[in-house]
């Protein structure tokens, strides 16, 4: 891998590193499935960045169908560049990338719609927040399903810099990527707001440490703050889904439904509002 491709290959390395999407679109299939019998076909990536999970859930089956919406237009380039033109073209055509607000973006109504990554945690007030998922609500047929994701637990609130070895791998385009650290860097947290500030660095052998490749300005908000907002803003229900743990201490990678949980070190949840 050569500095030249850096570029190109950043959404890579954030892919890689950080998300998951076959087991955020196998956990919605699944709690869908339970709800109502069958599977969703039309889904919503809100905040969707390179789209990965939208491009990964129309080459499933061929009756899905998916969206992506985000405000970020070389963002959304580069997924059509190296996500898009790689579909085939019946695949591609059950894909639709809008560069618009997700409060105020208008797409046809779907089963399932994705605000993952902690990407709602940008908006700072309950107003805002409310209004997001109103928004949210409003694009959701009867019956269709919100899905969150956020993190807590004790070291969720420290100044810290956590260091993980990922894999390496070769890009679509023919670029070696060798193994590397990912390191999730908890700058600041403010007691009085939940304000927080965190970036992500990566550090590549033969390339050198990029530091600050992203950067997130969030509340960190709580799991009832957001279930009593998915209400005030009319969904019917919400539930929370929370990970067992392995003999180590790791996540078991199992999400089970919760009414209660023990606080931990560190935690995520999916959480789910249903229309």
């Amino acid at each position: 891998m050569r500095k030249s491709e850096l570029n190109e290959t950043l959404p890579y390395l954030y892919e890689a590193s950080v998300q998951g999407v076959d087991n955020d679109l196998d956990f919605a299939g699944r709690i869908y499935r339970r709800r109502h019998g069958r599977r969703p076909k039309r889904i919503r990536e809100d905040f969707c960045g390179s789209a990965l999970l939208a491009s990964t859930w129309v080459r499933r089956r061929p009756a899905n169908r998916a969206w992506g919406v985000d405000l970020h237009r070389p963002t959304l380039d580069w997924s059509r560049r190296h996500h898009v033109e790689r579909l085939s073209r019946p695949e591609a055509d059950r894909l639709e990338l809008i560069e618009g607000d997700v409060r105020t973006a208008r797409i046809p109504p779907v089963q399932v719609t994705f605000a993952l990554n902690f990407s709602f945690c940008i908006f700072y007030t309950r107003d805002e927040l409310r209004e997001y998922f109103a928004a949210a609500r409003e694009g959701l047929e009867d019956g269709g399903v919100l899905i969150l994701d956020l993190y807590g637990g004790t070291e969720a609130v420290k100044e810290k810099e956590e260091p993980r070895a990922v894999d390496g791998f070769t890009t679509p385009e023919g670029v070696r990527v060798p193994p590397f650290t990912y390191v999730w860097d908890q700058d600041f947290y403010d007691v009085i707001t939940h304000r927080c500030r965190n970036y992500i660095h990566f550090r590549i052998p033969g390339v050198g440490t990029i530091r600050r490749a992203h950067h997130y300005d969030w509340r960190l908000w709580t799991i009832p703050e957001v279930r009593e907002l998915l209400a005030e803003a009319g969904f019917r229900s919400s539930e929370a889904y929370l990970h067992g743990w392995t003999d180590d201490g790791e996540s078991d990678e199992v999400w089970r439904r919760r009414t209660s949980y023990e606080n931990a070190e560190a935690w995520i949840a999916y959480l789910a509002g249903w229309r």
